[in-house]
Formats: C-alpha cells, structure tokens, sequence
C-alpha cells in the first residue's frame, strides 16, 4: 500500500508542479530555474530510488539506509509543496506558505523528537482464570526494533533498555522484527547494547527476522539467516520461543507462555486480514487449557484462530506500527493501518480474550513516527473473583 500511495502522488506532484510553473510561466519568479530544478529533483527521488535497487545486486543495511532517507527527503520536500499548491490555487498563497512551512516542520519534529521520545503505556489484565500467585505480576513488552535501520543505535537502544530496567519488570516479551534486514545486523556491539535489558525476556520472530527480504538469496539464505537471528538472540540470554509453549511458575502456580514463530510463507501475505495459522496447533499441543495462557506472535491478524483454539487468554502482537502515524484526539484514535488491519493498535477485547498491539520502537521505511510514539507496555495481571 505504501508503494502505491507514493507512486500516485510522485504522479500528482510531477503534474501539479507541471501546473504551477506553467500557470506562472509569463509572471516574474526570482531563481524560477533554481525552483523548476530543486521541484524536480524531489520528484526523482523515488525514481532514484528504484534504479539503485534494480542495480544493486543486494540490499545491504546500508542500501536500506539510503531508501530510507531518499523516501523521508521525498517526504519533507514534496508533500508540504503539494499543500502549497492547493492553496495558491484558491488564492491563498499566503495560507499555503504557512501551511507547508508547517507540514515541513511537523515531519521534522517526526523525524527527531517524535522518533526518539519513549511512551510508556500501562494496561491492566483482570481475569479469574489468572491464579492467585500472579496477582500483580508485571511484565514490559516491546516489538519492532528493527534495528538495522536505527539512526543512532548507541543511544536509541541505550534509552529503550534504560527505559525498561526503570520499570522493574518480572519479564520483558518480545513480539518480533528485532532486525530489519538481515543477521548480520546483530553484530558484537549490538548484542552488548541489547544485553543491558535486565530480566527474563521471551521473544518471537516477525517477518523482518527470517531473511525473506534478502536481495541477494544465494550468498544470504533465507532459512540460514533465520537460524542466525534466533541463535544470536540465544547468545544474550534471550529464549527465542518457536511455535512452543513454556510454563511461569511462581510458588505453586503457573501459568502458560506460547510463542508463535513467523511462518515465512507468509511473507506477501503478511497484510492480509484472513492467514493461515498451521503452527498453531503445534504450539498449544499439550497444553492445559485450565492454565491462563499469554501468546506471543508478530502478526495480530491471527489473534481470531488463537481465539478459536482456547488459548490466548492475553495474546500480544506488533507488526503493524500503527504505520508510524496516528492521530489521536481520543481513544484509539486513527492511522492509515485502519483501512489494512481490523486490528492495528493498543487494546481490543472478545468474551475472556485480550489481543494487545504494540506500536513498537523502531522505523521503517522512513525514519519519522508522527504521534505513533516508540511504545514500551507495562501489564500488569489482576486476578478477580
């Protein structure tokens, strides 16, 4: 979708700007060849992108880098021209200087303090099925890192640990993407950044972690990626849950920890609302369904067949990143992931079940998060009668 919606408006730009100097053709603009010049070279930048990845025979981190960049300077220069162009053309230039200077501005604040500035959200678990001994367990989850494409890692990843620690979590759970690209990205100096998270953490693969997206497929399998991510997270101290379950005991208590590993399969699958769900069964095989059950997948469009299993009393997802925009002058507020994903952010709720989506932490496609801050969630679980 993503694509799509910045081929169309690399079109309205490329004809609005074809408009606008037209129209003004007779009329005296200072520097009117410097302005034709820089409009269109903002408007190539996704063509110059798509030359370089046809060209490139791989998409290293630091071709990723690149895409991400060229995609944002698109961004921050065509889109708040465009907004100028519509109110110059109802006779209010003025307006229009005020309003993309302040479009500019706005997806430069995204682009700094809206990408790095922490939220953390706190959510409230209330079930009978959670045993006495769990009563006011907490736990931290966090998705999407993604951290391949960081633009400052040392600090990002420092404050997010920083951040985690502070809480004082029973257990932190990952739900996913903790690279972008490839294992490679999960060098010496990340593992010992990431090694600062203090505590027990479970985690589960997403689409970004099992090497699918790996231009170059003969010199990077995709299969042997994968096994290096999940062995590298193993290297810290993290347990990588593979479409299995684990028990957390407290006392004489315990209740059950599934995780549900990224069926690489569906990789061009991956938005769709309806997906198949085969490794579910595997993970719940065995498994009591007296016990409260927390699962943890990337993708949240499987939180309906986790449902009808039984299981997935509380069911934490990420993926989605509420497409790193969201407007929220109430409740959920809004994104664009609301016209790809039933569920796409926070908290929803059927009978005894809980799905929870986390915004994640990280950024693709381009480094901004516009009110879709970086999410850390603290639950903690509530036994009631």
């Amino acid at each position: 979708m993503l694509f799509l919606m910045t081929f169309f408006l690399s079109l309205i730009a490329i004809a609005a700007d074809f408009i606008h100097f037209w129209r003004s053709r007779r009329r005296y603009v200072p520097r009117r060849k410097a302005l034709i010049a820089w409009a269109a070279a903002t408007d190539a930048l996704p063509i110059v992108s798509s030359i370089v990845s046809a060209l490139s025979p791989d998409n290293g981190t630091g071709l990723m880098y690149l895409y991400m960049w060229l995609f944002w300077g698109w961004i921050v220069t065509v889109l708040p021209r465009l907004a100028f162009y519509v109110f110059n053309f109802v006779h209010l230039r003025r307006t229009g200087y005020v309003v993309a200077a302040g479009l500019t501005l706005f997806f430069l604040w995204g682009a700094t303090w809206g990408r790095t500035s922490i939220r953390v959200n706190r959510v409230e678990i209330a079930s009978d099925r959670i045993p006495e001994a769990f009563d006011g367990y907490r736990f931290v989850q966090i998705t999407d890192t993604h951290v391949g494409t960081l633009v400052h890692p040392d600090r990002e990843v420092t404050r997010l640990a920083e951040s985690i620690n502070a809480l004082r979590p029973d257990a932190v759970f990952f739900t996913g993407d903790l690279v972008n690209i490839r294992a490679e990205e999960l060098d010496t100096r990340m593992l010992t950044l990431l090694r600062q998270i203090e505590g027990p953490v479970w985690s589960v693969t997403g689409n970004h972690d099992v090497g699918t997206y790996i231009k170059d497929s003969v010199r990077f399998p995709a299969a042997v990626q994968a096994r290096e991510v999940v062995a590298r997270q193993r290297s810290i101290g993290w347990r990588v849950l593979e479409d299995t379950t684990v028990y957390l005991r407290r006392g004489a208590d315990s209740i059950s920890l599934t995780g549900i590993s990224f069926d690489p399969s569906l990789r061009d699958r991956r938005h769709d609302r309806d997906l198949p769900a085969p490794g579910l069964q595997r993970a719940y095989a065995g498994v009591p369904d007296s016990l409260y059950n927390i699962t943890l997948v990337h993708l949240p469009q499987l939180w309906e067949q986790i449902v009808a299993t039984g299981y997935g009393d509380l069911t934490l997802a990420g993926h989605v990143h509420a497409m790193q925009f969201k407007i929220r002058p109430w409740g959920r507020g809004w994104s664009p992931a609301a016209w790809i994903y039933e569920h796409w952010s926070g908290r929803y709720d059927t009978g005894r079940h809980v799905l929870y989506i986390n915004d994640g932490t990280g950024y693709v496609a381009y480094p901004m998060r516009l009110g879709a801050w970086p999410e850390i969630t603290l639950f903690t679980l509530k036994r009631c009668e």
